[in-house]
């Protein structure tokens, strides 16, 4: 009975072997759409002609999409750079705001300093100790970029002197010379934060 099943089989010729589908369809290649005549044949100039156009639309589109792209990342790495410089503006504002409030502590030790012979007098202990603390402040400012301006017998400049008095002279060396320091002046880096109060020599020369 086997040997007769086996005969009642039928043989798969090698035609339908070619014909039948391999695998799951799913898995099967796209198909691509052919161009046909009007007797039903394939017009093998008209598919080559939509294949090229169809390749001509893709590439435009794959230009497009770069060309987007590319925009895009342009803006955004400006947007980031702005973002970065705003941040740091920001940061140095609010560094700026935080040392301008100390200055009138610096200048409450540079008021007790002016006197030389009432400080001198001072305990030297407690003296000691303020200066050092004076002397700390100084390397906090110094250590951030704040620099002091303003010294006795430097060439008067009103980009970062601010002039109060006048003091006559008959040197004419120290014609436009600072006199005295009223009140220092600080720099942070090269930005003048507050300008040095000053009196400055003024040659009147022989009358």
């Amino acid at each position: 009975m086997k040997d007769e099943d086996e005969q009642k089989q039928p043989e798969t010729t090698e035609s339908e072997a070619e014909l039948s589908p391999v695998g799951d369809s799913t898995e099967s290649d796209e198909v691509v759409e052919f161009e046909f005549n009007d007797d039903g044949e394939e017009d093998l100039k008209k598919t080559l002609k939509k294949l090229r156009a169809d390749l001509k639309q893709v590439k435009k589109e794959k230009e497009e999409y770069l060309l987007g792209w590319q925009k895009e990342r342009a803006e955004f790495a400006n947007y980031k750079k702005e973002e970065d410089a705003r941040k740091a503006m920001f940061s140095e504002a609010m560094r700026e705001r935080i040392l301008t409030r100390f200055l009138t502590v610096m200048d409450s030790f540079n008021m007790a300093f002016t006197n030389k012979e009432a400080w001198e007098k001072v305990d030297p202990n407690w003296r000691k100790g303020v200066e050092y603390i004076y002397s700390q402040m100084g390397g906090i400012f110094e250590e951030y970029g704040v620099k002091a301006i303003g010294e006795v017998g430097d060439t008067f400049d009103p980009n970062i002197h601010e002039s109060i008095d006048l003091i006559p002279t008959d040197k004419k060396e120290d014609d436009h010379k600072i006199a005295t320091v009223i009140q220092k002046g600080y720099k942070l880096g090269e930005r003048v934060i507050r300008p040095a109060r000053v009196n400055v020599y003024e040659y009147k020369g022989a009358e």
